[in-house]
């Protein structure tokens, strides 16, 4: 392996453990699916499709699709080194410090997920939104701090999340949907490139982002498989509430493998069951998940009709479901949102943090710092302060902040696919370094998502 040491110290050298069962390994790839149902699936992508149908489905599961392929790049660098990808990125330049510490932040300082959470619960219980949105930021940020170990916190309450909604949207959708809404949907996801005249483009590119995680929380990716043990990451301590946990040791850089015979037997173990653990986890619930609510939205909400503004059309859903199902269907389909909205919240502060933190305790290398459980936690509650002063200032509308801050994510994601080939192609020998499959994936995603930031900044300059 030849891993960049210009600017940190080279990696230790170490074995590779091995392999764990498939069974044990299933979790970090839930918690990105949790993530992506509260953003492209139950707002994004329905509001796309109640205004032009199925016509852009085809962006939707291409979207998908190449994020497997740009999550398991992000996997390779940590499951061979035990480091995260935004310290390989720093690895190639120290420039990338600041930059990626301002791209992981910037794009998620804007509560949209909690003012929508409180949106939502206004409708039924009359509670004022921005209080109730800053009050869920600060349950947010005590979970975080309550559990010993973060990532076992992130992962039940993903795990939980998943379970219901798939099941909940499942039963629905059989309920409302019907076989021409599928054939629709079929249809719309075969018409590659259609894109209809008059689409908000910074929804649409938000909309790419976001299905599936989006932007720089699919870097968090780097971290949940540290923290659950994965290849060289069982090395590497896990983040602990200073609260309430014991702190873990944790190496100051990497631990990569020699790659001897013994060492790549075990490493082709890992990234074969790794890749089943992703596709399975995120890939296929992801689309499922996204079919799921776009055939809802379509079945409930009256074809042509004029879409309501901002989370009017899932007011519009909830009123069909009234009078379908009567109060109680109404009231589960809009508290299932809440919950969906809520804990999307909870994974984004812990993502978004895990990240700024990996790169706060970089540029802390080799000096006496606080180290990395602290910093997360500092972050932390910076972000739930942050978010409650956006909210206090009257920035409370919902779906005007995810759609900026998913077209934020989608340039963020423009920029690190190209990273990340190249590091992954020059740092390690042939039998890790991606395959030329993987290869044009990962170009493909750095032109599809240049192209649309690149279509969408020109629209803001020059539209009308």
């Amino acid at each position: 392996m030849r891993i960049p040491d210009r600017v940190l110290p080279a990696p230790r050298r170490g074995d590779l453990p091995e392999p764990v069962p498939l069974r044990k390994m299933v979790g970090p790839s839930i918690i990105l699916v949790g993530l992506s149902i509260g953003s492209g699936e139950f707002v994004l992508w329905p509001r796309l499709t109640a205004e032009w149908g199925f016509a852009l489905f085809w962006a939707c599961w291409i979207g998908v699709t190449l994020q497997f392929f740009l999550n398991m790049e992000i996997e390779r660098w940590s499951l061979a080194t035990g480091e995260s990808a935004v310290v390989g990125f720093v690895r190639l330049h120290r420039a990338f410090l600041p930059i990626f510490l301002i791209c992981g932040t910037l794009p998620w300082v804007w509560p949209g997920w909690a003012s929508g959470a409180a949106t939502l619960l206004h409708w039924e219980t009359s509670l004022p939104v921005t209080p109730t949105a800053i009050g869920g930021l600060v349950l947010c940020g005590l979970i975080l701090s309550a559990g010993p170990v973060v990532y076992r916190t992130v992962e039940t309450v993903q795990f939980a999340l998943v379970t219901v909604i798939v099941l909940l949207m499942g039963g629905l959708a059989f309920t409302v949907v019907d076989g021409e809404h599928v054939r629709q949907l079929l249809a719309g996801a075969l018409r590659v490139g259609h894109v209809p005249e008059g689409v908000h483009l910074p929804m649409l590119l938000g909309a790419l982002a976001f299905a599936g995680a989006g932007g720089s929380v699919n870097l968090a990716q780097s971290n949940y498989i540290k923290d659950k043990g994965y290849g060289m990451g069982a090395y590497i301590g896990r983040i602990t509430s200073p609260f309430t946990g014991r702190e873990e040791a944790a190496s100051e850089v990497g631990i990569a493998f020699t790659p001897d015979e013994a060492n790549l037997a075990r490493w082709h173990v890992w990234w074969r069951r790794t890749n089943i653990e992703h596709f399975a986890s995120f890939y296929l619930l992801a689309l499922l998940s996204l079919a799921l609510f776009c055939l809802i939205a379509a079945a409930l909400l009256e074809p042509g009709a004029e879409v309501a503004e901002g989370f009017g059309f899932i007011r519009d859903e909830a009123v069909a479901i009234d009078e379908r199902f009567g109060t109680l269907g109404r009231r589960i389909f809009l508290f299932v949102g809440v919950a969906v909205l809520f804990s999307t919240e909870l994974a984004l502060l812990d993502a978004v943090a895990r990240v700024a933190a990996d790169l706060l305790d970089t540029a802390l290398l080799g000096r006496r710092g606080p180290g990395l459980s602290r910093l997360y936690f500092a972050v932390v509650w910076i972000l739930v302060a942050n978010g409650a002063l956006v909210l206090g200032l009257g920035f409370d509308q919902p779906l005007a902040l995810i759609v900026l801050s998913a077209a934020l994510n989608g340039f963020v994601m423009f920029l690190y696919s190209g990273l990340l080939l190249w590091l992954n192609l020059t740092s390690f020998d042939p039998p890790v370094r991606p395959s030329a499959v993987r290869i044009v994936a990962l170009v493909v995603t750095f032109v599809f998502f240049g192209y649309f930031s690149i279509l969408t900044l020109y629209d803001r300059l020059f539209g009308s």
